[in-house]
């Protein structure tokens, strides 16, 4: 991450300098409008990280009502046999593996605020079982190579602005989504698995200081012949279950049950949408009451956790949305642009579309922008291939850097290894699919 921001922060530099240099007699002041980028970009950090405050401190609630009542450790037993052989270093009973299955759960619901607490507990969780503080694990990359990719059956955000804008079909991308997702999954799940061979971690350092990561317990001394992994690591709470994993057929029934959900999701999609979010807190809350937890106690507990964190990872906002907004602003993004549209345009990624697939890995809310701007022309619209194609795009690839500054600031992890490797490859694959899937409808 050193050498990313500092590549971003000095090609924005240069090409403003270039410029300014250059376009003498102009009414362009390229220096300038980048110094007011670096300011209003640091402004809006803080101004979504603090928006960020609310949708953390209400899923973190209702995650902590979820792990109070058990449901973390029933999602993680009933995907046991997927989870164990993806993430061999995790106890199948750490909470970690119920927080990393609700971030999946909602990311491939759509629900990018809520997955943002459910995998930044995730990473808390991780953490505690990671020997090199610091340095991101073999865990972590696969988990946010497969956040980052993330299979997707109902881009509810997309939908709405679609519907918004007058599309015929808003729910017309939903196919198209799903079979990039699917790709980019594959892809982001393979790359962390080989890359890891190529990226080994540093030797094991002992902690400092036991309650460093987040406030973790300081760990009892292992009793002998035992490890942290033998003994499970750190515990989850409130476990009243047996340790075995459900049956066979349990899980399968379950997989079963989610494929059953992707015709639903393409004839219905429009409709479901709605009710996902207050279906989602309703569930938590009947589910803590059935378990007999007192809700609104531990709810509260949950809230306060999500507030400490959002605060935490302002620092790091700062200085990723600053580095995206001088790129912009200094004209260095348009000149990429302009060199890689003449070979991209007969593969069927048009000009128009290109600045969105090269700035969704940066800044969700500039891809947002072009995306709603593409959409929003007479010229191209909803329904034609292009907006077809920046709908499937933004449900299809994820703000990478930002997930990556976000989700390690957490945790205060700066050696990143091959984690963003894995991401960007998926993220790439999920272009090409995009790319192919829309020409092969639509064209």
């Amino acid at each position: 991450m050193n050498l990313i921001f500092f590549v971003l922060i000095a090609a924005a530099f240069l090409s403003a300098a270039w410029r300014e240099l250059t376009e003498v007699g102009t009414d362009s002041q390229p220096m300038q409008e980048l110094s007011q980028a670096a300011i209003t970009s640091a402004g809006s950090a803080v101004e979504l990280a603090i928006g960020l405050v609310g949708v953390m401190a209400l899923f973190l609630g209702l995650m902590k009502i979820a792990e109070a009542g058990g449901l973390l450790t029933v999602l993680a037993r009933l995907l046991r046999p997927m989870m164990t052989r993806l993430f061999p270093s995790v106890p199948p009973e750490h909470p970690a593996m119920g927080a990393m299955i609700l971030n999946f759960s909602a990311n491939i619901l759509g629900l990018g605020n809520a997955a943002t607490p459910f995998g930044i507990r995730a990473m808390q969780e991780l953490n505690k079982l990671n020997p090199h503080p610091g340095t991101a694990t073999n865990a972590m990359a696969l988990f946010l190579a497969i956040n980052t990719s993330s299979i997707t059956l109902l881009p509810t955000g997309v939908i709405a602005l679609r519907a918004s804008l007058g599309a015929a079909e808003p729910a017309a991308i939903l196919p198209t989504t799903l079979f990039a997702t699917l790709f980019a999954t594959i892809t982001g799940i393979t790359s962390a698995l080989v890359l890891q061979r190529f990226f080994p971690p540093p030797a094991a350092m002992p902690r400092e200081d036991p309650q460093a990561a987040d406030g973790a317990d300081p760990a009892e001394p292992d009793a002998p012949g035992t490890s942290a992994q033998d003994s499970g690591g750190p515990q989850p709470m409130n476990i009243d279950v047996p340790a075995e994993g459900y049956p066979g057929w349990v899980s399968a029934l379950a997989l079963a049950g989610v494929l059953a959900i992707i015709p639903l999701t393409i004839l219905y999609g429009q409709v479901i949408a709605p009710w996902i979010i207050p279906g989602l807190i309703l569930g938590f809350l009947l589910f803590g009451v059935a378990r007999g937890v007192r809700i609104y106690e531990v709810f509260v507990e949950g809230a306060k956790e999500g507030f400490q964190v959002a605060l935490r990872i302002i620092p790091y906002l700062v200085a990723i949305l600053v580095a995206v907004g001088m790129l912009r602003a200094s004209g260095a993004l348009g000149v990429f642009v302009g060199l890689l549209a003449p070979w991209t345009t007969p593969l069927g990624l048009p000009p128009e579309a290109l600045p969105m697939a090269l700035l969704r890995p940066l800044s969700g809310s500039g891809a947002y922008g072009i995306m709603a701007g593409i959409m929003q022309d007479p010229a191209t619209g909803p329904d034609t291939y292009v907006g077809l194609l920046v709908s499937t795009l933004q449900g299809s690839t994820e703000t990478t850097f930002y997930v990556l500054a976000v989700y390690f600031g957490a945790i205060q992890v700066r050696r990143v290894r091959h984690t963003l490797a894995a991401a960007l490859s998926a993220d790439v694959v999920a272009v090409i699919a995009a790319v192919f899937i829309v020409s092969w409808l639509f064209l």
